[in-house]
């Protein structure tokens, strides 16, 4: 079975964590009216040597990192590892928000100086790009 991945145009294998990222990115468009022409999946990007892939990125209208979304698999835990991961690619990115999901939990935590804190709510589009 297979997806379409609006972001990248292509069709996707359904594995579990794709079926999440694909949900999620209609929440994104729907939801919080995140545009599609600001958001890329699947980003590439190198990190103290390494290649890593964040699953969802949002930009602001300037084309800056503003939001990276963390996907799993609805049994993967969302524990202080994937935190930990999220918190490396904001390393590269220097988002001001870090959307993590299974899609049964989602956690959403923003930027306040130098640390990230807990948000209650994913703010729409907007309220993001006004948030400091």
């Amino acid at each position: 079975m297979t997806l379409r991945d609006p972001l990248r145009r292509i069709e996707v294998t359904a594995t579990p964590e794709e079926q999440v990222r694909q949900w999620f990115i209609n929440e994104l468009v729907q939801t919080f009216k995140v545009p599609v022409t600001l958001m890329m999946s699947e980003v590439g990007f190198k990190f103290g040597g390494k290649q890593y892939r964040a699953d969802i990125l949002i930009y602001d209208r300037a084309g800056e990192p503003l939001c990276v979304v963390e996907c799993k698999r609805p049994e993967v835990k969302l524990t202080a590892s994937v935190i930990e991961q999220a918190m490396r690619y904001n390393a590269v990115l220097s988002v001001r928000f870090i959307i993590l999901t299974n899609g049964n939990i989602t956690y959403l935590y923003r930027r306040k100086g130098d640390r990230f804190e807990p948000m209650d709510h994913i703010p729409d589009y907007e309220q993001m790009l006004c948030r400091q």
